[in-house]
């Protein structure tokens, strides 16, 4: 099949990529020179585990990377996947995916038939009544008619993106009773299914629904997380071990023991933008969703608590403090909503000098942060500290042990329980 992807982000690189080592021949589309010239020389245009060698494997092949939608009439099926930032308000700015949609519509002028589906995540209605005709009106044709139009959202982490695309959970194909919509999309996921040794659910429903399972599964993770954190606060406040208490509750089949891990919280690119949305979206229905506002107010006094502790041992002013990790979880080089964030400058609001060290996330947070010292190993950080948080679980950290009596006075509080407490250092648990 003949696929064409718009965009070349976290989403954009990892589908094209993945569909194209599928058998599918795909064209990658992107307005950014520079990541369309990575994919073209056999490069990931992002950091993202195992994007690189599927890249690498299929670029001039089955892969190629341009910045002109007149790629796209010579494809059958067309994946918009654009990003959709946040407005002050926290509702989704759609300016992006009605440019590109008004953009595909006139590459597409003049074609007998296409197929549009939408991966970016957008609230209900967004397919249907932005995207659809912007595509139909630019390029002359009819929804339903020449024009099959749907949505199908994409459930990859960051981190993981690559082994999520190639064995997922289930797979959202929406479409308002579109039969060459649906097939459009059998026939682009047929050979992942057939790849795969075990079934696969597919979820056929409409273009509104699919819109909202995204936000839904999105919205219930990041709330199943903070309500780990408060329980893990209790936890705390009683000398608990949170982390055995989510353990146990874990092994009960109706609650699950994925996303139970407590900590100093959740971040990224899709659980703080999705959240936001949809709280938006709600509030202008009029209605109020008190337990997801609830779940990012929690998330966001995690790191204050975080730091709290830290004050119980130590006064930071003038004093060099480490902070290990950067990227809003490992596996990334991605610090948009990084917990670190917050994290320096709540450390730099009390006077500390922060030093930072990231494996790879560093580059990215010194656009943010340019007048903090950045490490080259979590052992220069460490070095004459009289403290440090961990923010981010890379398993690297979990490996550090004389490293710590390199610090002036070695005081460690942890917030993804990833160092281990041992004789010799001042050791605390966020949450145990």
């Amino acid at each position: 099949m003949d696929v064409s992807v718009i965009g070349c982000g976290y989403v954009g690189a990892s589908v094209a990529a993945c569909f194209a080592d599928l058998g599918h021949d795909v064209v990658a589309v992107d307005v950014d020179e520079e990541r369309v010239e990575a994919i073209e020389d056999g490069r990931p245009p992002l950091h993202e585990p195992g994007l690189d060698e599927l890249v690498a494997a299929n670029a001039g092949e089955r892969l190629r990377a341009t910045t002109d939608y007149d790629a796209v009439p010579d494809t059958d099926l067309t994946f918009l996947a654009v990003q959709t930032p946040s407005n002050d308000d926290g509702s989704i700015d759609t300016s992006v995916v009605e440019a590109a949609a008004g953009m595909l519509g006139e590459a597409l002028a003049g074609t007998d038939e296409h197929a549009v589906v939408v991966k970016s995540t957008v609230i209900p209605g967004t397919t249907a009544d932005l995207v659809a005709p912007a595509v139909a009106d630019a390029a002359g044709m009819t929804v339903g008619e020449d024009l099959h139009v749907g949505m199908n959202p994409e459930f990859q982490r960051e981190g993981s993106a690559v082994g999520d695309f190639l064995d997922p959970d289930k797979i959202v194909l929406g479409a308002d009773g579109d039969v060459e919509a649906y097939a459009a999309l059998h026939e682009a996921y047929d050979p992942l299914r057939e790849a795969l040794d075990h079934e696969v659910p597919v979820v056929e429903t409409g273009t509104r629904e699919a819109e909202m399972i995204k936000y839904a599964n999105n919205a219930f993770l990041a709330a199943k997380v903070s309500l780990a954190n408060d329980l893990g606060n209790v936890c705390k406040e009683y000398g608990v071990d949170a982390y055995e208490v989510t353990d146990a509750i874990g092994l009960d089949h109706r609650i699950g023991a994925p996303f139970l891990r407590s900590g100093v919280g959740w971040g990224g690119s899709c659980f703080p933008k999705d959240v936001a949305a949809i709280i938006a979206a709600a509030r202008a229905k009029g209605y109020e969703p008190e337990l997801l506002a609830a779940a990012v107010s929690i998330n966001d006094r995690q790191p204050e608590r975080l730091l709290s502790l830290l004050d119980r041992h130590v006064d930071v002013a003038g004093e060099r403090v480490a902070v290990l990790g950067l990227a809003f979880k490992p596996g990334t080089d991605d610090v948009r909503n990084s917990r670190a964030v917050p994290t320096v400058e709540g450390l730099r609001e009390r006077g500390a000098e922060v030093v930072a060290y990231d494996p790879v996330a560093a580059g990215n947070m010194r656009e943010r942060f340019p007048g903090i010292e950045y490490a080259e190993s979590a052992a220069a950080a460490l070095e004459g500290a009289s403290g440090a948080v961990v923010v981010t679980d890379w398993p690297e950290f979990a490996d550090l042990d004389g490293e710590f009596d390199a610090m002036a006075d070695p005081i460690v509080v942890d917030g993804r329980r990833v160092v281990e407490r041992r004789e010799g250092i001042t050791y605390e648990g966020l949450t145990w």
